[in-house]
């Protein structure tokens, strides 16, 4: 191909915008909402790169395979930017314009940034997402415009949700359910991990797919866990085999157009022993007292000190191994989670009607130790006028959770 037939810069609307599950006035309630802030802080637009806040102002999720994507927010509305290789899915999935850039040249993303931020002299970025490379670039390529950050003002536009937010979280807790109740189904002593997470994810995926006229299925899985693996909350899927007896740990995450949701249980294989099933009714205990504590005018650092005082009392604080509970909402390096919704002690946010949270209180008792294992229950909830609504409906404790008998 000569270089007069290359393409640097394009606009590849290839197809229809396809289906999306907010309509066309919440999309733009977040980016008017979003320029109002700007406005006040006299940003003249606003480049967003990353997967949360791209897909919250465009409806398009980005998989970023080492090319840089985007999405300008300005006085025009919003427009991603992104590579020719995702040929016109981008423009199908942004609620706004598109425009497609090629790898022939190494600048090629800068110039496409160049045609949608003319005359803009101040640039917000995410500080807490560009890296020191792209930052050099920006300035390279953008000299005299001031970049200031607009990661914590977008933040704190995400930590409530709309009512159109709460309707897709809810479906996502359905869906945690189906894969919550294939886990327990498939427990047995014998079978291993990856099994078990398989009859989950793959039960998610297909419950997913019938739920709307079109849907992107990616990034449902499941994490599961048995015996000394408990001990983690974030611990991989092995090949272990479960034993008759193990402590379990099942944690369910569909993935439904960027927004993430989790179910996570202990459960226990065939039976617990005396000490197991102690330690889990003080975890269950803490875990409902912390669901009674979730209203608004909650501080977050208020609630995780009334729940170590109940860990205190039964000298179990020792073993809290992180916070009491965190946001919920579009996917991002936090995993669909707002910083400044975290239930612990450094966080002095207060609980406000809209938002999403979870209490997910856990304990580790090392191996060695009577009734050694992870511990976690975990519930999602939307803060009311007046209280909190559990959206989760799904059993825990000790008279539900032991299975594969």
């Amino acid at each position: 191909m000569s270089d007069d037939q290359m393409l640097h810069v394009t606009r590849w609307h290839n197809g229809e915008k396809t289906f999306q599950p907010f309509s066309s006035g919440e999309m733009n309630r977040r980016s008017d909402a979003m320029m109002a802030i700007m406005g006040k802080l006299d940003i003249d637009a606003c480049l967003f790169t990353s997967y949360h806040n791209v897909c919250y102002f465009s409806g398009f999720l980005y998989c970023q395979f080492g090319r840089r994507y985007g999405a300008v927010l300005g006085k025009d509305g919003v427009t991603t930017i992104s590579a020719a290789i995702d040929g016109g899915q981008p423009w199908r999935r942004s609620t706004g314009d598109n425009v497609t850039y090629t790898d022939w040249r190494r600048d090629s993303y800068f110039t496409a940034l160049k045609d949608l931020l003319k005359g803009v002299k101040r640039l917000g970025i995410e500080f807490d997402h560009v890296n020191l490379d792209l930052k050099v670039l920006l300035e390279e390529q953008f000299p005299g415009v001031e970049l200031v950050d607009c990661a914590t003002a977008a933040m704190n536009l995400r930590t409530i949700k709309s009512a159109e937010e709460h309707v897709l979280i809810r479906k996502g807790a359905e869906m945690c359910r189906v894969g919550g109740r294939a886990v327990m189904e498939a427990v047995k002593a014998g079978v291993p991990e990856h099994e078990v997470a398989i009859a989950s994810t793959n039960a998610m995926v297909r419950a997913i797919a019938d739920s709307f006229p079109f849907v992107e299925l990616m990034d449902t899985w499941t994490w599961f866990q048995s015996g000394i693996n408990t001990d983690g909350a974030h611990n991989p899927v092995t090949n272990k085999l479960i034993e008759d007896g193990d402590i379990l740990s099942l944690n369910t995450f569909p993935m439904m157009f960027g927004y993430y949701t989790a179910l996570e249980r202990t459960l226990f294989c065939g039976s617990a022993s005396n000490a197991h099933h102690d330690l889990w009714q003080k975890n269950c205990a803490v875990h409902v007292r912390g669901m009674e504590l979730l209203k608004p005018g909650a501080k977050c650092a208020d609630v995780a000190a009334e729940l170590n005082e109940m860990y205190r009392e039964w000298d179990l604080l020792k073993y809290r191994s992180f916070g009491y509970g965190h946001s919920f909402g579009v996917l991002c390096h936090y995993y669909g989670r707002e910083a400044s919704v975290e239930l612990r002690e450094d966080i002095q946010t207060e609980l406000k009607p809209g938002m999403v949270v979870s209490m997910e209180p856990m304990i580790m008792i090392p191996e060695g130790d009577s009734g050694a294992g992870g511990y976690r229950e975990h519930d999602i909830l939307i803060i009311t006028e007046d209280g909190a609504e559990n959206i989760t409906q799904f059993p825990f404790g000790t008279d539900e959770m032991i299975v594969g008998r």
